[in-house]
C-alpha cells in the first residue's frame, strides 16, 4: 500500500465562478458627492417655486370670498366651496370653450408638424437654391412679435370672411408654430445620411416616398416632441384669439377666464377656479404624453 496518490492541482485555465462585487463596489457606484447633493436641493427648490402658484390655485379655487377676505390667499379653506367651480362652469358654457381651444390646438398641432416636414425636407434634404437665405428669413419671421401681425391679419381675414372664426387663429398659429418647426428641422434634416437616402433612390424609391418611409420614420421622435409642444403653446395663446374670436361661441378657455375680470372688481375664488378648469386639461395632455415627450428629447442623446 506504498501507492502514492497524486493531489490534483488546480488548472490555471480554470478561474472558478466569476466574484459578485462586494457591498463597498457596489455601494461606490451611487454613492453621490456633495455636488450631486446640491443640484438634487436646487432642483428640489425649483421644482417647489414652480408649484407654489399652483397650490394657490388649488386652495384658493375651494375657498368661498368671505374666508378669502378673512384669512387671506395663504391659508388652507375652512371649507370646501365649489360655487366658484360652478359659477365658472355655468357662465361662459365651459364644455363649448374647451372643445374650441381642444379642436383648434389639435388641428394647429397637426397641421404645422405637416407643413414643417415638407418645408424642412426640401430645405434640408432636397437643397434648393437660396436654402441659407431661406431659413434667415424664417428666422426673422419667427422672431416678430404678435403685435405687429395683428391689424394686417386682422384686415386680411376679415376681406376674405374668416373674422370671428376659428379657422383663422387655426391659420395664424400653423404659420407661425411651423415657422419655428421648418428651422428645427432643416437643421436635423442637413445632417441626415446621404447613404441612406441614395440606397432608397438607387431601389427606385420616388420624393415622397424616401419622405414616408426613410425620413418620416427615423424622425417621429423629434415630430412627436413638436406636436406637443405646438398644442401647449396654442391652448396657452391669449393675445390673437382675443382679438379675432369675438364672439362668445368661438372663443377658447383663456379668453373665456377674462370676463370674470371688470375695470373695479374681480371675484378672486371664482378666477382661480376658472385657472384650475383651465388648467386641468393642459396637465392631463402633458401627463399622457410625458413618456412620449422623454423619449423624443433623449432620442438624439443616445445611439
Amino acid at each position: 500500500m506504498s501507492a502514492t496518490t497524486k493531489v490534483p492541482t488546480e488548472d490555471p485555465r480554470f478561474d472558478g465562478p466569476p466574484s459578485r462585487p462586494t457591498g463597498k463596489a457596489r455601494g461606490s457606484r451611487t454613492r453621490k458627492t456633495p455636488g450631486d447633493w446640491v443640484m438634487l436641493a436646487l432642483a428640489v427648490l425649483v421644482g417647489l417655486v414652480i408649484a407654489v402658484p399652483f397650490f394657490m390655485i388649488v386652495i384658493n379655487s375651494f375657498k368661498s370670498p368671505a374666508d378669502y377676505n378673512t384669512s387671506g390667499p395663504l391659508s388652507l379653506p375652512t371649507s370646501l366651496y365649489t360655487d366658484g367651480l360652478v359659477a365658472f362652469w355655468e357662465r361662459v358654457n365651459f364644455p363649448e370653450k374647451l372643445w374650441n381651444s381642444f379642436f383648434i390646438s389639435g388641428m394647429v398641432a397637426v397641421l404645422a408638424v405637416t407643413l414643417s416636414v415638407l418645408n424642412a425636407f426640401a430645405l434640408g434634404i432636397g437643397r434648393i437654391k437660396g436654402r441659407m437665405w431661406i431659413v434667415v428669413l424664417i428666422l426673422l419671421a419667427n422672431m416678430l412679435p404678435q403685435e405687429v401681425l395683428l391689424y394686417p391679419l386682422y384686415f386680411m381675414f376679415r376681406e376674405v370672411g374668416l373674422y370671428d372664426n376659428v379657422w383663422a387663429v387655426i391659420i395664424i398659429f400653423t404659420v407661425i408654430q411651423s415657422a419655428f418647426g421648418t428651422y428645427l428641422l432643416s437643421s436635423v434634416y442637413s445632417t441626415f445620411p446621404k447613404e441612406m437616402l441614395e440606397a432608397a433612390s438607387l431601389d427606385g424609391a420616388s420624393r415622397f416616398q424616401i419622405l414616408t418611409r426613410v425620413v418620416f420614420p427615423i424622425s417621429r421622435p423629434t415630430l412627436s416632441v413638436l406636436m406637443i409642444f405646438f398644442f401647449i403653446w396654442t391652448w396657452n395663446e391669449f393675445l390673437i384669439p382675443l382679438t379675432f374670436l369675438v364672439s362668445n361661441a368661438t372663443q377658447t378657455v383663456p379668453v373665456a377666464i377674462t370676463v370674470l375680470q371688470g375695470d373695479r372688481l374681480m371675484d378672486v375664488t371664482t378666477t382661480s377656479a376658472s385657472a384650475l378648469l383651465g388648467l386641468i386639461p393642459t396637465l392631463v395632455f402633458f401627463l399622457i404624453f410625458q413618456r412620449t415627450l422623454t423619449r423624443g428629447i433623449t432620442a438624439g442623446a443616445v445611439k
